[in-house]
């Protein structure tokens, strides 16, 4: 079995900015991904993840399908003496109970704890996806459960439509959103206004994907980031306004794409985020005009 020896003395940056989520609990503004441990040595996992919590970072975010569970393995040894330090979140693709709860034992083990502080359903399409997760032994009920038996605290969903995102929250009370985030989203696919509004108005906690999506990989293009299936941003200056966009917009956290470099920068760029005014936030919106986004209304 792999162990991890703590560092013998820890050296703590003046931490991230934080913002409240619920119950008193703040989250760092940046969420630490956990795509970007795919393709790690255990060992510069470890020290990632013992960076970014020295860093500030409390929020971790991991799946059972980044790696075929890969990530949520590496995950679980890095932060064997950081566990009670950070709020971690995982979610799951299944839709039945059955399914469900299969899914989230598993994921327990391999993350070495007993509870997950959030436990989400995962990437919410379609309306047949909605209907199957709130029929008679459809995946809601395994979450329920969970929660009863302290195995969760919290329920939150993510979603890629609108349609399921705005569905979702009708069926249930969660704690949470976890929902793509972005400007060129805003302004070339009208995509996020509408769910972050109604997310405010049944007092969901808003979290982010996205922020430094750009436009979706032109066939043929050479990706100089494996782990991203966009093209992500990764100018410095871009990149800046597009967080500052993203957290301007009463988001708790964003969680930047999985891949060392940018997920850095990001740490980075965070100590600069400022409000954005309304002119620059037009502005940026206005210079997405003729990019492709990534999704749509």
């Amino acid at each position: 079995m792999t162990s991890v020896t703590p560092p013998a003395s820890r050296r703590r940056l003046p931490p991230l900015s934080r913002r409240p989520y619920r119950d008193g609990i703040e989250l760092s503004v940046v969420g630490f991904g956990g795509m970007v441990l795919v393709g790690m040595e255990q060992g510069a996992a470890d020290r990632i993840v013992a960076d970014s919590v020295d860093r500030g970072v409390n929020y971790f975010d991991v799946a059972p399908f980044y790696g075929d569970g890969e990530a949520e393995t590496k995950l679980g040894i890095a932060l064997m003496h950081y566990r009670q330090e950070v709020f971690l979140a995982c979610k799951t693709l299944e839709r039945s109970a059955a399914g469900a709860t299969k899914e989230l034992d598993r994921s327990l083990r391999r993350l070495r704890t007993d509870h997950f502080d959030l436990y989400q359903f995962h990437a919410v399409t379609e309306p047949g996806e909605v209907d199957s997760i709130f029929a008679p032994r459809g995946a809601v009920e395994a979450f329920v459960r969970a929660r009863e038996q302290g195995k969760v605290r919290y329920v939150g969903f993510s979603a890629h439509s609108v349609a399921a995102a705005l569905s979702m929250m009708d069926r249930f009370d969660f704690d949470s959103i976890l929902f793509p985030v972005n400007f060129v989203l805003f302004a070339c696919g009208n995509f996020g206004p509408q769910v972050l509004q109604k997310a405010r108005q049944k007092g969901l906690a808003r979290l982010a994907l996205k922020a430094l999506a750009h436009r979706p990989w032109r066939r043929g293009e050479a990706r100089a980031y494996p782990n991203c299936w966009y093209c992500p941003i990764d100018d410095p200056a871009l990149a800046l306004k597009a967080l500052r966009f993203t957290l301007s917009e009463e988001v708790v956290s964003a969680i930047p794409p999985g891949d060392e470099r940018l997920f850095r920068m990001a740490l980075d760029l965070a100590r600069r985020v400022t409000p954005m005014t309304d002119q620059e936030r037009r502005d940026l919106l206005s210079s997405a005009s003729g990019l492709k986004p990534l999704m749509r209304a």
